[in-house]
């Protein structure tokens, strides 16, 4: 067992802002520290910073919260070396584990019981030429394939990507705007190709303020 800290910039208990998840009870776990600059990154604040915690620490905090499902975000998650210990000891707990992460680290070594949340950035992120294609090979009907679209231009970039990928037939894909965007002409478009798809809204920013954190 490592006794390396992990960085952590915030753990809080809210609903399930996004992903096939949203509504639910969830346990946060939010970690410090990322390699890549999206352009509308609306956690920066987790950059630098945060707090040194063991597993221990962590694991202890989430216990005592009335949830048995556990979101690990960032930051980006995988830069933190323990985050697979902290992730197996969760789901040898029986927790319900997600792990959202931005799609340009190797995802082969995590837990084949944890849900990954894998984002695809789109050309409107700026940061397209960061995405790891091979994680696609290890994507399963439990994960989930996330997009977040700037404009009509990412929403026909990332049509292209489902089809060249056959994600609609092979995992859980989840289109959402940057907040803030007019979703109507996208959906209009999503629902005119008849992508097998779900869109899905920030609901965490329909109830707290947008910039509001540990929601």
């Amino acid at each position: 067992m490592s006794v390396v800290p992990m960085r952590i910039t915030e753990i809080f208990f809210s609903i399930q802002g996004e992903s096939s998840y949203a509504g639910l009870p969830c346990a946060f776990v939010r970690t410090t520290g990322c390699d890549l600059r999206c352009t509308w990154c609306d956690s920066e604040y987790t950059f630098t910073g945060g707090t040194h915690m063991s597993v221990e620490e962590i694991l202890e905090r989430i216990r005592a919260y009335p949830t048995r499902l556990v979101e690990l975000t960032g930051g980006e998650p995988l830069l933190q070396k323990d985050i697979y210990e902290l992730a197996g000891r969760l789901l040898d707990e029986g927790y319900t584990v997600l792990i959202e992460t931005g799609g340009h680290r190797d995802v082969s070594r995590l837990d084949p019981r944890i849900i990954k949340v894998l984002d695809i950035k789109c050309p409107g992120s700026g940061m397209v030429e960061k995405n790891l294609w091979s994680n696609l090979d290890h994507i399963t009907r439990r994960d989930e394939v996330k997009f977040v679209l700037a404009d009509l231009a990412d929403y026909f970039w990332a049509r292209e990507i489902l089809r060249i990928y056959r994600l609609e037939q092979r995992t859980n894909v989840l289109f959402s705007t940057v907040f803030g965007v007019d979703q109507r002409p996208i959906v209009e478009r999503l629902l005119a190709d008849g992508l097998q798809v779900r869109f899905q809204t920030q609901l965490h920013k329909l109830i707290w303020p947008a910039d509001m954190r540990g929601v």
